[in-house]
């Protein structure tokens, strides 16, 4: 069976369609837009009408791919920026015109299952050792989910994310130490209060584009290789060395680098930060990047 699913983020708007053989995935086409769906939500709970008209360009796009892909069966899913905005009639109604599908805003029970199955993948055959805590961080929020084998043992959805700690702290160019220390104060207190027994994981997997692009720019890769971040490893010392470097850089530095989407440009500090952050709290050496994620999980639930 082939399928599509798209998933609409705070930050990107992202497509795969894939084959589902025997309840495995094989990629058809994977790709990523950055349409910044959040701007301004955390000050207006609405969405920006220029901010739907970039997610509407990008959505007649991969509406054109899935057709053209011969995807049987398609599933929208949107997570934290579209849970409770004031004109998200609007949006339903643009996205539903244009896949022909209801766009679907899923459960946190139900986003952190299909992410910790899609993240998780492969890593027993990698005898990476569980628990593991998948840590996916978005534009809006941060989804902490920690399981094993059996499945997820518990799951929490941190209003935390790149752009919106942006927004609240980051704003100068390059930030103030006063900013910097706002935005970990934030950060520290949301991840002290989450429900998620964090320092029970043996493994912290990172997902999703602000941890692959974390990856990328501490291997210093000159383009975007998604083969050889999938399942990359980010020591404990790199980690710092390039967090201090993207929290402290200029926005015209982070620009100079090939693989630092311009779309993730201004809001990268703020995610490797909560991702430092996390990293702090528990007993690890390392990070574990996953190139799958929510979308995988999707994917495998259609099929």
């Amino acid at each position: 069976m082939r399928v599509a699913v798209v998933d609409c983020g705070t930050n990107s708007l992202r497509l795969l369609i894939a084959d589902v053989v025997d309840g495995e995935l094989k990629q058809i086409d994977r790709r990523m837009t950055i349409v910044r769906l959040g701007q301004g939500v955390d000050a207006t709970g609405a969405f920006a009408p220029e901010a739907l008209e970039r997610v509407f360009k990008a959505s007649d796009e991969y509406a054109a791919v899935i057709r053209a892909a011969g995807a049987t069966r398609t599933r929208f899913v949107a997570t934290s920026a579209a849970r409770d905005v004031s004109n998200r009639d609007k949006f339903f109604a643009g996205i539903s015109e244009r896949f022909g599908v209801e766009p679907e805003i899923i459960s946190g029970a139900e986003e952190a299952e299909l992410s910790f199955r899609g993240a998780t993948g492969g890593l027993t055959a990698l005898a990476v050792p569980g628990p593991y805590l998948v840590a996916d961080i978005g534009g809006g929020s941060t989804e902490l989910v920690l399981g094993d084998a059996n499945g997820v043992i518990a799951a929490e959805s941190l209003d935390m994310g790149s752009v919106r700690m942006t927004e609240r702290h980051l704003t100068s160019d390059p930030a103030t130490a006063a900013e910097l220390a706002a935005a970990t104060k934030d950060v520290d207190a949301l991840l002290a209060s989450t429900i998620v027994p964090i320092t029970e994981a043996r493994a912290l997997i990172g997902t999703a584009g602000t941890v692959t692009t974390v990856a990328a720019v501490a291997s210093k890769l000159t383009e975007y290789d998604a083969e050889r971040i999938h399942h990359s490893r980010i020591s404990g010392s790199l980690l710092r060395e390039t967090t201090y470097w993207l929290m402290r850089s200029t926005r015209a530095e982070r620009s100079s680098v090939p693989v630092i989407h311009p779309g993730r440009v201004d809001v990268i500090g703020a995610g490797v930060l909560i991702l430092q952050r996390l990293y702090d709290r528990m007993a690890v050496g390392e990070v574990i990047v996953s190139e799958h994620d929510i979308l995988d999980g999707v994917a495998l639930s259609i099929g």
